[in-house]
């Protein structure tokens, strides 16, 4: 069942989009096109497919969150274009 003219307008409607009457004909052939894939893609057998999150097993990627040894003042500064009394010193923005 083809997309028709009158459902890209419904949907643009609902999305709040101001479609010319090209931009509906174009969308509903494209659409139409993306519909047509996933109908193929239903007639694939799957019976014996376990359904999965991501393609690739993962497992809790963060470290241990343990206290450390932290950087020294001075190394903290090293970088730092401007200090003051050992503070970053920054330009001022509020009057």
């Amino acid at each position: 069942m083809p997309i028709t003219r009158d459902q890209v307008d419904y949907v643009a409607h609902l999305s709040r989009l101001a479609l010319s009457d090209e931009e509906k004909d174009r969308f509903a052939g494209q659409l139409d096109a993306i519909l047509g894939y996933v109908e193929k893609l239903n007639e694939l057998d799957t019976e014996n497919v376990e359904p999965l999150v991501h393609i690739a097993p993962r497992a809790n990627v963060f470290r241990a969150d343990e206290a450390g040894e932290s950087l020294s003042r001075e190394e903290a500064l090293r970088n730092a274009p401007e200090r003051s009394e050992g503070c970053f010193l920054v330009p001022r923005i509020i009057d």
